[in-house]
């Protein structure tokens, strides 16, 4: 079997912990030598779980035990080991974000659903979006602008009607948030490999924040954000819940 030391992971829900007993009496509970992990609660704690565990190169399987679960499967305790050796991957690369602050300090990021740039106070932001070195909006006025990969097009970027994306597509969703000028635009789907800088105007007036997935950045005057190939996670699925065919049937929800 590929998996024969499991480490669970819960959210602090009821419902999660409860599942965090009854798996760990049933199959214990590996840490440092685990080869995959168990994430029990809904997108936000798998979301959190990718973020600590990436580098560890172990996959991970979400089981949902909260509101929201995307990117979760369902929750059963019965045969997990046998379902963790069917279950499917699906590889995701994330966003590496560098923001630049009127202070004049650099951050770093990663962002496995997407990068958004968001005002901080009732002044609309003014923000030039240049890709690949080229301007493509000399001023955009909005509330925010966010950049999704595949994987987080389903997230924040679908709630401000945004794209999904295939997960297997080599695009990442360009998406302003609340757009006063240009009023018709509706964002831009970009090759993968695009690097994106976003620079604001008046920064000092209308300050804004960065954000990588839960990691903020407040008062940015730059920042760039461009695809990390180097880093990868593999999220683990039930043969008939895999992410691509959740991905598709979603673009077909009409309530």
């Amino acid at each position: 079997m590929r998996f024969r030391k499991i480490q669970f992971v819960a959210s602090s829900a009821t419902e999660a912990q409860q599942a965090l007993r009854e798996l760990t009496r049933a199959y214990g509970n590996a840490r440092a030598d685990a080869d995959v992990i168990v994430a029990l609660g809904g997108d936000g704690l798998m979301l959190q779980t990718i973020h600590k565990a990436h580098r560890r190169g172990i996959p991970i399987f979400g089981m949902n035990c909260g509101s929201v679960g995307f990117l979760m499967n369902d929750y059963s305790a019965h045969d997990l080991p046998a379902r963790l050796e069917a279950a499917k991957a699906q590889s995701i690369n994330p966003l590496r974000m560098r923001a630049r602050t009127a202070s004049g300090k650099t951050h770093t990021a990663l962002a496995f659903n997407e990068v958004s740039m968001l005002r901080e106070t009732r002044q609309a932001a003014k923000i030039e979006v240049k890709v690949d070195g080229r301007v493509r909006l000399e001023e955009l006025i909005c509330d925010g602008i966010l950049l999704a990969t595949p994987a987080g097009s389903t997230a924040y970027n679908l709630s401000v009607n945004g794209p999904i994306l295939p997960i297997d597509a080599a695009l990442l969703a360009l998406t302003p948030i609340s757009a006063f000028r240009p009023r018709r635009w509706r964002g831009a789907l970009l090759p993968r490999t695009a690097k994106v800088v976003f620079c604001m105007r008046e920064a000092d007036k209308r300050p804004v924040s960065a954000v990588a997935d839960h990691t903020e950045v407040r008062e940015v005057v730059e920042v760039s954000v461009a695809e990390d190939t180097s880093l990868a996670v593999n999220i683990l699925f039930d043969p008939d819940r895999s992410l691509e065919e959740r991905i598709l049937a979603e673009q077909f929800v009409t309530g």
